[in-house]
């Protein structure tokens, strides 16, 4: 999980299939704001606008996420999003389609941001798709607050991973460990996403999905805070090999992971 912590810098053209965003749409884009203002430190500018109030989030001045307000009369499912780098997103959103995924929203321009698309795989869970402008994207990585890594939760790796592969070029990376479904995507040999096959073990309320992990300086400490903002602890803080982690919701229901970087 840590080798993906490396950031690209705000002025490079990332690869294709390179996490370069995550996103969240809410109903409640004010009280969400202060719920990662008190938990994570960003602050808030206005973002590109196409999807409707939509803000960017920044810690000490650099990009790190954005959020979204849904439209009040929809009730959609409330969750974070991570968007993988195209040099084409209207050329990757026909290969999802021609691969058996769905294409929900656009492709269609979101200012100076660039160009997206939001898809769905085979299975159902959501991405995005992002050609950015040189200027944009994830700035930073590595420290308490930014993203740290992208996996996918899903019923079996082999086919989904296969999906992956076609639409973004990804090499992929079987972990070879008893009884663990598991593959790292990577990019020019370095890993930048996981899929991680679990089976029935899925919850039943959600299915398929991706799971953004957030840096931390105290998991620990984390899930307390997140308790003490109206938000809930799914999975308590425990020991793992890329650190200290533990999995939250936050008060509307999306949910992420925390991890404490063991150095």
């Amino acid at each position: 999980m840590t080798e993906a912590r490396e950031s690209a810098g705000p002025h490079a053209r990332r690869a294709p299939g390179t996490p370069s965003w995550v996103s969240l749409m809410v109903h409640g884009l004010a009280a969400t704001e202060k719920f990662y203002e008190a938990l994570f430190g960003w602050e808030f500018r206005p973002g590109p606008q196409q999807l409707g109030p939509y803000v960017r989030a920044l810690l000490d001045g650099h990009d790190v996420a954005g959020m979204g307000q849904l439209p009040q009369d929809r009730r959609l499912p409330v969750a974070w999003t991570p968007y993988f780098a195209s040099d084409d997103v209207d050329q990757t959103a026909d290969t999802v389609r021609l691969c058996g995924g769905t294409v929900a929203v656009g492709p269609l321009d979101a200012a100076e941001a660039g160009r997206l698309a939001i898809a769905s795989d085979p299975s159902g869970a959501v991405f995005g798709i992002w050609q950015q402008a040189v200027h944009l994207g994830t700035a930073i990585s590595g420290v308490p607050g930014t993203p740290a890594w992208n996996e996918l939760l899903t019923f079996e790796t082999e086919s989904v991973a296969k999906f992956y592969e076609t639409v973004f070029g990804y090499e992929e990376e079987p972990v070879l460990s008893a009884g663990v479904d598991y593959v790292t995507l990577q990019v020019a040999g370095r890993p930048v996403a996981g899929v991680h096959g679990v089976g029935h073990a899925l919850p039943r309320d959600r299915g398929p999905h991706w799971l953004t992990y957030f840096e931390v300086a105290d998991t620990d400490r984390t899930l307390r805070q997140v308790t003490e903002l109206g938000g809930r602890v799914l999975r308590p803080a425990h020991d793992s090999e890329h650190g200290r982690v533990g999995t939250v919701a936050d008060p509307e229901g999306a949910v992420f992971s925390v991890v404490q970087n063991p150095g």
